[in-house]
């Protein structure tokens, strides 16, 4: 028997025993007080969390008696802001509980009451605390572990806790959370009047343009705030700087000119860029298990970055290439540890690369790609002239496949390890060239990082007196080797397409992989609904 049937075997018990001694009670007062009893045991003998809870409290109610009339309103009150939080607000029934006061007829129907209003508590601080939804089941690409509070310990917290305090404990802390919620807001009023105006009929627009469609791109920035209010017709200098602005909180290259990416970008309306914002506070909500890290490297695939930080600073901020948007390339979200940095490193090709990539390009010609070795189980080199490669398939072909240290190197000079079953680090590259893309979704998987020299000079500058001289010391032997960090540094790779700044404007990114758009959906189907507020 597992251990979860053995559980629910005992409250299913305990909740039969009350049963039957509470039926034996003498009629009168103590038989309501029975009556209550039996309705909690029978109403949370299914959730061995609940059962547990008021079996360990001798059933003693924390909702429905009057001294409990603060908690409830606390509670009440929070629900009444859950859509403030982007959750699913018909799930807590808040309307449903409380008509169900305002008709108590008898104890049972308290009893059950009072398990359906913890059962209730129980959903919305989950969600609000740790996410609404289970993000490995919208996406298998989202392998971040969510910090799930124990349910009972949760509860029982609850109960000896301050009402209104232990609420407003549980959503995330970071400030960017705040910062999203207000940007929500800000948008919902938006929606409530009207949007921002026409859309930009033209497939581009520069220096020199006059005419409808310039005036329609000077309103809808106007009406984003990126512009004074004018009557200028043309695109002036006024008007390109706008566009610039606009191009920059939205990651798309600072030309000053509206082409056909950028309209793309100005034409997506405030109910577009709110679901972003929304998707972005659950996301957050995913990581609400304690502090990054005063040290944290933060890598935002659909931005196309990786940064330091340090007691919420960006001392290091590079651009990056991530994975391409195909099922088996798509760079993961997750965190952990980065513990280690290899410097000339080889690179050992992965069993998917070796033999979707490579396999073939060998079985067409055995000498195709020189720079690589051919492996076997003992890790010595197989010439090419004593293999068959025709013979092979992917599911038998018995070698691996080896890049050794140099300049051409797949990896690059330097790699950063922070040891995962995903096989995912951050690394150099001798494509320097898709650096300078708009979109860089190019790689297998691996985050290769624009400036990977920098980077390592800053992780080594807690613990070298000269940090460029211990790298270029080790870079400069040719040979491949290790440099722990004495402090493991956590990384976190991350996907906001929504993200404010430290002034709070919130720049938005493209949802290069789709995810954000699953994400959504899952939360509309929980019962997650866009608002237009009027006012």
């Amino acid at each position: 028997m597992s251990g979860m049937v053995r559980v629910r075997a005992w409250v299913a018990f305990c909740a039969m025993a009350v049963a039957v001694v509470l039926a034996l009670a003498p009629v009168g007062a103590g038989a309501q007080v029975s009556g209550f009893k039996q309705a909690i045991a029978e109403a949370a003998a299914a959730d061995p969390a609940l059962a547990q809870f008021y079996a360990g409290r001798d059933y003693k109610p924390i909702w429905t008696t009057k001294s409990d009339a603060g908690r409830r309103s606390a509670f009440f009150k929070a629900l009444a802001g859950a859509d403030n939080h982007g959750l699913p607000a018909k799930r807590y029934d808040a309307a449903g509980l409380k008509a169900r006061f305002e008709t108590l007829q008898t104890e049972r129907d308290r009893g059950a009451l009072e398990v359906a209003m913890s059962a209730a508590f129980l959903s919305y601080a989950q969600d609000v605390q740790t996410g609404a939804l289970e993000p490995k089941r919208v996406d298998s690409g989202i392998v971040r572990e969510v910090p799930r509070r124990d349910r009972q310990s949760l509860l029982t917290a609850f109960a000896s806790s301050n009402a209104n305090g232990f609420l407003r404990s549980l959503p995330p802390k970071a400030p960017q959370y705040a910062q999203l919620m207000k940007a929500k807001l800000d948008l919902e009023k938006t929606l409530g009047r009207g949007g921002w105006g026409a859309r930009v009929a033209a497939k581009s627009l520069g220096p020199g343009d006059a005419g409808d469609a310039v005036i329609a791109l000077r309103d809808r920035l106007f009406a984003m705030g990126y512009l004074k209010r004018s009557a200028a017709a043309s695109y002036d200098a006024n008007l390109q700087k706008a566009v610039q602005q606009f191009q920059i909180d939205n990651g798309l290259a600072p030309d000053g000119v509206a082409g056909a990416g950028t309209l793309d970008e100005i034409n997506r309306g405030p109910d577009e860029r709110l679901q972003s914002v929304i998707v972005a506070m659950e996301r957050m909500r995913w990581m609400n298990g304690g502090d990054l890290g005063k040290r944290h490297i933060w890598v935002n695939l659909p931005d196309f970055t990786v940064r330091v930080i340090d007691n919420g600073k960006i001392t290091f901020e590079s651009v990056t290439v991530v994975g391409q948007n195909q099922p088996d390339r798509r760079s993961p979200e997750f965190s952990d540890q980065m513990e280690m940095m290899v410097v000339n490193p080889s690179w050992n090709v992965p069993r998917s690369i070796t033999v979707k990539e490579y396999l073939p390009m060998m079985q067409r010609n055995a000498n195709a790609a020189g720079h690589i070795k051919v492996i076997d189980g003992r890790g010595r080199v197989v010439p090419r002239s004593a293999i068959d490669f025709a013979s092979y398939t992917e599911r038998n072909f018995p070698f691996a496949m080896k890049q050794p240290p140099s300049d051409g190197n797949a990896l690059g000079l330097v790699k950063f390890l922070f040891p995962n079953k995903y096989n995912i680090y951050l690394h150099d590259t001798p494509s320097k060239s898709l650096f300078n893309k708009e979109t860089r979704a190019f790689s297998h998987g691996c985050i290769r990082v624009g400036q990977p020299f920098d980077l390592a000079y800053v992780l080594l500058a807690k613990q070298a007196s000269d940090p460029q001289a211990e790298f270029r010391r080790h870079l400069q032997s040719g040979q491949e080797s290790t440099i722990a960090l004495k402090e493991p540094v956590p990384v976190h790779l991350v996907y906001f397409t929504a993200w404010p700044t430290p002034k709070g404007r919130i720049e938005y990114r493209r949802d290069v992989y789709g995810r954000d758009g699953r994400i959504f959906d899952a939360l509309v189907k929980a019962g997650v609904v866009l608002r237009a507020v009027q006012g």
